[in-house]
């Protein structure tokens, strides 16, 4: 199948955010024999989501980069594009659900974002994202299912690819679908032997139900320590869903318990404090279901309170 967003896309993309965005270390697990961790987290704003939501506000054409941007997120894309909005001196309206940690509701107004707090999902942010397109005039950034944002998250696969060539598998964190769908086109234009898998929580997973739906569902959003990892795929799904589809060899759950000895296991060998949604694919390696030997994984934010982090670092409960 041809696909939405192509190995020449992300190449463009890479050349467009150089300059804007930080190319982050890889570092090999000392504890894990054989497993490559790409510190992601270190980003300028704490995630993966700052390169595609620059990719997508350098992509715009002036007079509608002019009237302002608007998205809806869990946090991360937020920051992010109140960042690169601040940074070409545009509005930034950013739309979020009750669900939202207050740490990273914080950290989008301190970025000079106009934030917007409705509803208790995704999809009740979304709402309020059209309704400010139609009244207001502002062009929507979407979180994942746009074409500048996935080739832009796809710039992580190039540079994972350039420190270890032929890995045997990628662990990516799968939500939405735009940092699976862009790495994977990266990864399997370039090592089509690679596996790609995609990771989220057993509490809510929007892409993975999809996935084995066949088609885009919705699913309740639960609370989990896998905050940026909810909300839903959207029932109309242009990009996404079909890339997922085509490039994920194999897609995997963890537990809640699970997600939370990760982040430990990754404070102790990195000394940073991940959020949740980061730890995924560490979690699938430590509980044995994938391998550590000849893998990638992929650790995408560290937009954590640092109160909720101590209570997970002290053991507790999730």
């Amino acid at each position: 199948m041809t696909l939405p967003v192509t190995l020449d896309d992300i190449r463009a993309a890479e050349a467009r955010i150089r300059g804007h965005v930080r190319r982050t270390p890889m570092l090999a697990d000392p504890r894990l024999s054989g497993l490559v961790l790409k510190l992601e987290h270190r980003q300028e704003t704490g995630a993966f989501k700052l390169r595609g939501a620059t990719n997508a506000v350098l992509s715009l054409p002036p007079e509608r980069l002019a009237r302002g941007v608007v998205t809806a997120s869990t946090g991360n894309h937020g920051r992010a594009l109140a960042h690169a909005a601040r940074a070409a001196g545009v509005r930034a309206v950013v739309c979020l659900s009750r669900l939202v940690p207050p740490n990273k509701v914080a950290a989008v107004r301190e970025l000079g974002a106009e934030v917007r707090i409705t509803g208790d999902s995704q999809d009740e942010a979304m709402a309020e994202v059209a309704r400010a397109v139609a009244a207001e005039g502002l062009t929507e950034v979407p979180p994942f299912d746009d074409p500048a944002v996935v080739a832009g998250q796809g710039t992580v696969g190039l540079e994972i690819l350039v420190d270890v060539p032929a890995p045997d598998r990628v662990l990516v964190p799968l939500s939405g679908g735009g940092l699976a769908s862009g790495v994977a086109a990266a990864v399997k234009a370039l090592s089509p032997c690679t596996r790609m898998v995609g990771v989220s929580m057993e509490r809510g997973a929007a892409m993975a139900a999809s996935l084995v739906a066949g088609h885009p569902v919705t699913v309740p959003e639960l609370p989990t320590l896998a905050d940026s990892l909810g909300g839903g795929v959207g029932l109309e799904n242009r990009i996404t869903f079909a890339m997922c589809r085509a490039l994920l060899d194999e897609v995997i759950l963890v537990s809640e318990d699970e997600i939370a000895a990760a982040m430990r296991h990754i404070h102790a060998v990195t000394g940073d404090a991940v959020e949740g949604a980061a730890a995924v694919g560490v979690a699938a390696v430590l509980a044995g279901r994938a391998p550590a030997a000849g893998t990638v994984a992929l650790l995408s934010g560290a937009n954590i309170a640092p109160e909720a982090f101590a209570r997970i670092l002290d053991g507790g409960r999730p």
